[in-house]
């Protein structure tokens, strides 16, 4: 039993990655509660009891209840009978245990992370970490590299011997300057805390964690790290070592910018030792015989594989093969002082500072792309999608240059549009949800960029229903990133709309939940569909771990949906709503509504058509729409609208009645074809007279009586995929 070792079983570690990705605290904001705040009470000393650690995780994963089994196996899991007391007290754990763990599972800066750590384990606050301090972080670490599944049966020595490295004084004690040092120089440190390395583009390596499904050899004393077993690799080169071997590794050969002027304009190959998992050589197709992995060569740009004797024959200028219209390479990006009349050489001195610096926020650096490409800015949210977003976010970095890669969890997305602002012809690819999405068009509005580039999206997680209308699928499954580059290129602009919702309360004593947007991109709903949703996304965080696939989804919004269907709390909604279509009322009196859908995109919880099919007439089907004309600003007549297509570049919205929670929870699992088409507008409001539920774009509230107006705000430049094989593959594509 996992248990039995202090450790908790796969399974839970796995649900509590859930409930993290749902919360939005940090540690260091639980932590002031217990030292300083409301929470004080619980502790004892530098430790904490059963109840104060339910407390913890309470606030923590802001999760009011914490499955008893969960709670209670990391509770045992803490239990290693050290804290601050003279006596081992065996019904508490160390709060510094705690917190240092959690810490390591959140993203953040590793300059912060290692003094949360150091501060945390430094438990007589003298300010430096003795023996015991220092073996008490293995510990830690030790512990981590166990729940991610890692194989520590040589991983102990290692680091012993690493915190002994890091003494570089020899004074038997670790000081804060050479722990912060450590961080800067002892490359597995970071890895084996948990920590995200940070892209330096002076030889350091970005070293990652990997486990291979192959047999690999270690690329610096050439023995094998062993099938199954865990090594580094650089995401940069694909350089592989093991764990001890990192420290002793070649510098990384791959620079992601040009650092000379000579270097400026034309990309050279950089040929990196093995890595050729294809086998076969592009210069003579005849096979690489990949002996211990380690023969052959492969360039970091193009991706080209060659043998050892091919490399004479290969030109000098690396084209950057069959992603040349994404990459920026090296060849394309330079300091700023490069550009200037000085002819100056930068030393070495003036180097680092320009890479530890300056180019963490790209203001030191200048873009000049090949003519006739269109570079790639991608946006990655780890967070979605379980750990796809990770692993997507390690591939790009390969697949491109890592400066047109962005971590959103690390500063978002503004230093991005900040290094492309000028780049012509470029395109953003946004990895995550539908929420991520928004993120980035909100943050795009506010750049105030001279042109917009267009957006395309590859989904992560579940849902996502704005990347199913613009034909990317309805979430990633691992399918090859060089082929979804490739549909990119021959992907086309839509200049999607994007609407302004203003929520007017009336002066009540009924209390509303914050609204959470003021634009919708998806869709917009009142009544029994927000309802459902309400209650789906309170189930969700409290227990993430029962909505982790699609499936498992539609089960559970039609159990919400029969469960609903039952208390019919939206019933007669006409009785306590009224909607206004371009200042027209929209009669509702012969119709038994509990719900009202506002659609700017035919797709809402993750392929749900309401609008449904429209038969489409004989002769031009693509212009039915553009037939009713721009001064059609409403359409109401049952026999116009049959025929109506919904088009999210027309500036208007589709409005569907909703009958009641089983036909709601029939269309979601397809069951029935739509719900009741009432109108099409450019502009609508709403009265409401009582609490009702809301959402928009899937994010459900609770909202007392009020006014809404939507109305029509701006268009985004987006990519719709090219047409899928299959005509029947997405049955409601825009």
């Amino acid at each position: 039993m996992a248990n039995d070792r202090g450790l908790i079983s796969p399974s839970d570690f796995a649900q509590l990655q859930k409930y993290m990705e749902y919360s939005t605290r940090k540690v260091s904001d639980v932590l002031k509660l217990f030292e300083e705040g409301e929470m004080s009470e619980y502790l004892q000393g530098d430790a904490i009891g059963y109840e104060g650690f339910q407390q913890f995780l309470k606030i923590y994963l802001e999760a009011d209840n914490v499955p008893d089994h969960l709670s209670l196996a990391l509770f045992q899991s803490f239990k290693t009978g050290h804290c601050l007391e003279d006596t081992v007290i065996h019904d508490v754990v160390c709060l510094s245990d705690v917190s240092c763990y959690f810490s390591l599972l959140e993203g953040g800066r590793p300059e912060d992370k290692l003094e949360f750590t150091f501060k945390l384990y430094d438990t007589d606050r003298n300010g430096i970490l003795d023996s015991s301090e220092v073996d008490r972080i293995i510990i830690q670490m030790m512990r981590v590299a166990e729940y991610l599944d890692w194989d520590v049966s040589e991983l102990r020595p290692i680091l012993q011997e690493m915190m002994k490295e890091i003494d570089y004084d020899g004074s038997g004690s670790v000081s804060l300057a050479e722990w912060l040092r450590a961080g800067a120089t002892t490359v597995p440190l970071l890895v084996l805390l948990g920590l995200e390395m940070t892209l330096k583009d002076n030889g350091q390596h970005m070293w990652r964690p990997k486990r291979f499904p192959r047999p690999v050899y270690c690329n610096l004393c050439e023995s094998s790290i062993g099938l199954g077993k865990q090594g580094l690799s650089c995401n940069l080169c694909k350089y592989v070592v093991h764990d001890q071997c990192a420290m002793k590794a070649l510098p990384c050969e791959v620079s992601t910018y040009a650092k000379s002027r000579k270097d400026i304009g034309i990309q050279s190959h950089v040929w990196v030792r093995g890595g050729c998992v294809s086998g076969r050589c592009d210069r003579c197709q005849k096979k690489i015989r990949i002996y211990h992995s380690l023969v052959g060569l492969h360039c970091v740009w193009c991706h080209l594989e060659i043998h050892d004797d091919c490399l004479q024959a290969m030109g000098h200028e690396c084209d950057c093969g069959l992603l040349r219209d994404h990459i920026l390479p090296p060849s394309s990006i330079y300091p700023s002082v490069l550009a200037s009349g000085q002819e100056r050489k930068i030393s070495k001195t003036s180097q680092k500072t320009l890479d530890d610096l300056n180019l963490s926020t790209f203001e030191a650096l200048r873009i000049d792309p090949v003519s006739n490409t269109h570079p790639l800015l991608v946006f990655v949210n780890p967070k979605s999608g379980g750990k796809q977003g990770e692993r997507v976010l390690w591939k790009f970095q390969y697949l491109l240059n890592p400066r047109q890669v962005f971590n959103l969890l690390k500063d978002g997305p503004e230093p991005g549009l900040r290094f492309f602002r000028d780049v012509p012809g470029c395109r953003i690819l946004v990895c995550g949800g539908d929420g991520t999405v928004g993120w980035i068009l909100e943050t795009i509005d506010k750049a105030n960029l001279p042109v917009v580039p267009p957006v395309a999206v590859l989904p992560l997680g579940t849902g996502n229903d704005l990347a199913r209308c613009l034909r990317w699928g309805g979430g990633y499954e691992g399918q090859n990133l060089g082929k979804i580059l490739k549909d990119l290129e021959m992907s086309k602009v839509v200049h999607m709309d994007r609407w302004s919702v203003e929520v007017i309360p009336q002066q009540t004593e009924e209390k509303s939940d914050p609204v959470p947007f003021q634009i919708i991109n998806n869709y917009f709903s009142i009544g029994v569909d927000a309802s459902i949703a309400h209650r789906f996304h309170i189930m969700r965080e409290k227990y993430p771990e029962k909505f982790n696939s699609r499936m498992k989804n539609k089960l559970w919004y039609f159990e919400f949906a029969t469960s609903e269907s039952i208390f019919s709390t939206c019933k007669k909604l006409e009785e306590s709503l009224t909607v206004e279509i371009c200042g027209k009322p929209l009669d509702l009196s012969n119709l038994s509504l509990e719900g009202i859908a506002v659609l700017n995109i035919p797709s809402m919880h993750g392929g749900s058509n309401l609008w449904g099919d429209t038969k489409k007439p004989h002769g031009d089907i693509h212009g039915i729409n553009q037939a009713l004309g721009p001064a059609a600003k409403v359409i109401t007549d049952p026999d116009i609208l049959k025929t109506c297509v919904p088009d999210l570049t027309d500036k208007r919205l589709e409005v569907v009645g909703l009958e009641g929670a089983i036909e709601m929870g029939q269309i979601y699992t397809k069951l029935k074809n739509a719900g009741r088409r009432l109108a099409k507008c450019s502009e609508i409001t709403f009265h409401t007279t009582k609490t009702l539920p809301m959402q928009i774009d899937g994010e459900p509230w609770m909202q007392s009586p009020c006014t809404i107006k939507i109305t029509h705000k701006n268009q985004m430049p987006m990519l719709v995929g090219p047409p899928p094989r299959s005509s029947n593959f997405f049955g409601f594509l825009c």
